[in-house]
């Protein structure tokens, strides 16, 4: 398997110009990894590296698009410098998604930006919430439509240690694999989950679908120990970017990341025609959106 990871030797957030082979690898579900490009803390917020500022009942601290602290525990002025901090982030990741993939800017929907100080191996979560397993990212109760989940993460763990990921396959060839063992669409039942507000909103076609290859990912134990992959270490003071929907991921150990989600309208990639929607419906034949 060809690595799925593009290097790239930035030092700078702002700045940086968009390059038509970045674009590519990135819509076709590679990472691009940004190996110097970290993000410094300021000497106040080393603080907050510590697991008990995160309150005991969220899973992760995060700040919405109203500037909303969510998650963390401590007083008005610690959560004001948490604020601060993660507020900080996110324009600095919004920077560099503007200067890689301009053209995104005007179809990009904010999503709440995250600090996460837990150790991802001490986690006990379900078999279906558990990252450590192969997975492309799908929401069970906020269908979209082919929507497109675009991700900056840098890691600022203060001891050096890397965030461990392991890399899989192409998203068509996922889709080859677990499309045929996909429990069939029914509309009925999607109204169903909608009327009694499991879903936000009608689940599409599409979204079951994603939904399907999310669990069968998972499910699987044989293809999680079979399926060609990589593993590969974000360094400590590292950034990088995927599509989560696309990318083939699981997160196997690390602690003390920030992350920032964009949401991108489909149809404005530079290639519609390598979107896991696209994809998709060429697979099965069919439009997997739509009324």
């Amino acid at each position: 398997m060809v690595s799925q990871v593009v290097r790239i030797e930035a030092t700078q957030w702002q700045g940086l110009q968009g390059n038509p082979a970045w674009t590519t690898a990135v819509e076709g579900g590679q990472v691009l990894f940004f190996p110097q490009l970290a993000f410094a803390l300021l000497p106040e917020e080393k603080t907050y590296l510590r697991p008990d500022i995160r309150d005991p009942g969220a899973r992760n601290i995060s700040l919405d698009a109203q500037g909303r602290l969510k998650g963390a525990a401590g007083d008005a002025a610690t959560q004001a410098g948490l604020a601060a901090m993660v507020g900080r982030f996110r324009e600095q990741a919004m920077a560099l998604v503007s200067g890689l993939l301009p053209d995104y800017v005007p179809a990009l929907r904010l999503a709440p930006t995250s600090f996460r100080p837990m150790q991802v191996e001490s986690r006990v979560q379900s078999w279906r919430a558990d990252d450590r397993r192969l997975h492309v990212d799908a929401f069970p109760s906020r269908p979209n439509y082919g929507e497109r989940i675009l991700r900056v993460f840098t890691n600022v763990n203060p001891e050096g240690q890397p965030r461990v990921w392991r890399l899989g396959e192409p998203f068509e060839t996922v889709a080859r694999n677990f499309l045929p063992k996909a429990k069939p669409y029914v509309r009925w039942q999607a109204h169903a989950l909608q009327a009694l507000h499991v879903t936000k909103s009608l689940r599409s076609e599409y979204d079951h679908l994603m939904l399907q290859l999310h669990d069968g990912m998972k499910r699987d134990l044989a293809y999680q120990k079979e399926a060609t992959q990589e593993t590969v270490p974000f360094p400590a003071g590292s950034t990088w970017i995927c599509f989560s929907d696309q990318a083939s991921h699981a997160v196997m150990s690390g602690q003390y990341m920030l992350e920032q989600t964009l949401h991108l309208a489909p149809g404005h990639e530079y290639d519609p025609a390598a979107s896991p929607l696209a994809i998709l419906a060429r697979l099965t034949g069919r439009p997997l959106v739509g009324v």
